[in-house]
């Protein structure tokens, strides 16, 4: 399963979140690894995450040295500070995050992986953990993380298009954007709406909104919502200059039984005393 990206405006309370994520355990694997199996470099990132997810980035390092076993010296001495630290630790959570999703969207293997992932969906706690408390921080860095996401997005929708296994758009970009961030709202308003009795069970409380989601979202992405597809030719209408169509996308919806010439005509007339700024 792919880390779940979101954004919490400040208003927010944190309590839930916090306490949630306070009370992951060190002892937690990230993407399935133990800490004590990993080289010293990445023993102390995941350390770092696991931390981050925890505290925030206002964790020491010294806090961080000690969870992996080693001194706060050898962090500065690997990772030149903090934000080195934390610049390896974004990486590592972009190249999780991205190699999940290509191996479900862009693979032949695409189900199978889904399934493997799914098995493995409490392990990736720790990484929703640091992606939230990235986001929280607010400001031009939660911005560039977000953005590297929806890039990251663009490119692994665009080898599922090429795969012939998600069917094209007219502007990938503004879909994976769109995809993005529709995947941020749930799992958060879930997060503070109904947080979970045991706050230092998120692996369980991952699982557990997933068990509720996957039907809906599966069958909503695979079977489509509408019955037809006269709602977005209106649209297309309406708007003038809509993106071209793309090959593998299916046929227009065919007119229903009003002058094709004369609802475009009056969608245009509508346009124009649009009082929105152009």
């Amino acid at each position: 399963m792919a880390v779940v990206l979101l954004w919490m405006p400040r208003w927010v309370p944190l309590t839930a979140t916090k306490r949630l994520f306070n009370a992951v355990s060190m002892r937690s694997k990230v993407s399935g690894v133990n800490l004590g199996e990993l080289s010293t470099r990445a023993r102390l990132r995941d350390a770092a995450i696991l931390r981050f997810a925890r505290e925030g980035f206002g964790a020491s390092l010294r806090s961080i040295a000690g969870d992996a076993g080693f001194s706060a010296g050898l962090v500065v001495h690997l990772f030149g500070s903090k934000e080195g630290l934390r610049a390896e630790c974004d990486e590592y959570v972009f190249t999780v995050v991205r190699d999940t999703k290509r191996g479900v969207v862009a693979d032949s293997a695409g189900p199978a992986s889904f399934l493997v992932q799914m098995a493995k969906i409490e392990e990736y706690a720790p990484l929703v953990g640091y992606v939230v408390r990235s986001l929280q921080t607010g400001g031009d860095r939660a911005r560039a993380f977000v953005e590297h996401m929806v890039a990251d997005a663009g490119g692994y929708v665009a080898e599922g298009v090429a795969a012939g296994t998600i069917v094209p758009s007219r502007d990938e970009q503004a879909r994976a954007r769109y995809l993005l961030g529709a995947s941020l709202g749930p799992l958060l308003l879930e997060l503070s709406l109904n947080p979970p009795e045991d706050p230092a069970d998120l692996g369980g409380f991952l699982t557990s909104y997933f068990d509720r989601v996957a039907l809906p979202a599966l069958e909503l992405f695979t079977e489509g919502f509408l019955t037809d597809r006269r709602m977005l030719d209106t649209y297309l209408l309406y708007i003038g200059d809509p993106p071209g169509d793309t090959e593998g996308r299916p046929a227009r919806t065919p007119a229903p039984s009003t002058d094709r010439e004369s609802d475009h005509a009056d969608l245009h007339h509508t346009r124009d005393r649009d009082p929105r700024p152009t």
